[in-house]
């Protein structure tokens, strides 16, 4: 455990470094994804055309790699831009948005585990075990009802992750009423954030983004890293709603989140992170 680096130290690193973060998301949420990146301190940039991914991911230290609105060219960048990034040493992740819900997303998001090797796989529990055991189904983008990770299955889940982990050699990110952020070693269980959080499309998406820009300001302490984003953005979940007023709805919610991730700094995250490290 003396190797661990300390969430609000995470936190700085990225407000020192802004690290730029190449994003290949989904249409849905792209404008929110980069909010919140330069919400967090990091600096995003947007690009799936296929003859421009190799020269944008060539020039940022992180690559978010998002398969929510998939066609075939953007397939077709995700793989130039991942096996770029991959080339210079960049950090890569994963979100599997819908894996498990067609044979389209299942098959380009296990392709870009096998091809890319990602540093960082995020995504509901559903979606993560499709990748673990090669199929599954989705409730469309959220998970499956008869796949959450609660206190009665922690034990389980926590061996699960790490597993899974060690098998890919990436930091798996598994959010959900109960957050687990993994590598092959350590487990970190998170319980920030609001079931509010549910009712706004593309929360995902964002920690995505900002799980990208932490993991790039942390080289050495990606999974402390990204587990300081989760909890983060768990903990914008707790304050944005906290300053919610009468007949505000999800996108003042929305908003108030973003507001939240721009105004944490370290000593806040700190104090308000809920975890324990397994």
């Amino acid at each position: 455990m003396s190797n661990r680096k300390a969430l609000g130290e995470c936190l700085n690193a990225v407000h020192a470094t802004t690290p730029l973060v190449h994003n290949i998301t989904n249409y849905v949420t792209v404008n929110d994804v980069a909010n919140v990146l330069l919400a967090c301190g990091g600096s995003p940039i947007m690009s799936d055309e296929p003859k421009d991914v190799y020269d944008i991911t060539s020039i940022c230290g992180g690559l978010n790699i998002n398969i929510g609105t998939l066609n075939e060219r953007s397939i077709e960048a995700m793989m130039i831009a991942g096996m770029r990034a991959k080339e210079l040493g960049h950090v890569v992740l994963l979100d599997p948005v819908g894996a498990g819900a067609s044979f389209l997303r299942t098959k380009t998001a296990q392709s870009i585990v096998e091809e890319v090797k990602p540093d960082i796989i995020r995504g509901n529990i559903s979606e993560i075990k499709t990748l673990a055991k090669g199929s599954g189904t989705t409730k469309g983008v959220d998970a499956d009802a008869a796949d959450t990770v609660t206190d009665d299955n922690l034990d389980e889940m926590v061996a699960f992750v790490k597993a899974f982990a060690e098998k890919t050699g990436a930091v798996i990110a598994i959010t959900g009423a109960i957050d687990l952020v993994a590598d092959a070693e350590v487990c970190y269980v998170i319980r920030n954030g609001r079931k509010e959080m549910s009712r706004i499309t593309g929360t995902g998406c964002q920690l995505s983004g900002m799980a990208t820009a932490y993991a790039v300001a942390n080289p050495d302490n990606k999974v402390d890293a990204v587990a300081a984003a989760v909890c983060l953005m768990g903990l914008a979940g707790e304050i944005g709603w906290s300053r919610m007023q009468e007949g505000d709805g999800n996108s003042t919610y929305r908003n108030r989140i973003i507001d939240a991730i721009f105004n944490i700094d370290a000593k806040t995250l700190e104090e308000g992170a809920k975890y324990e490290i397994r």
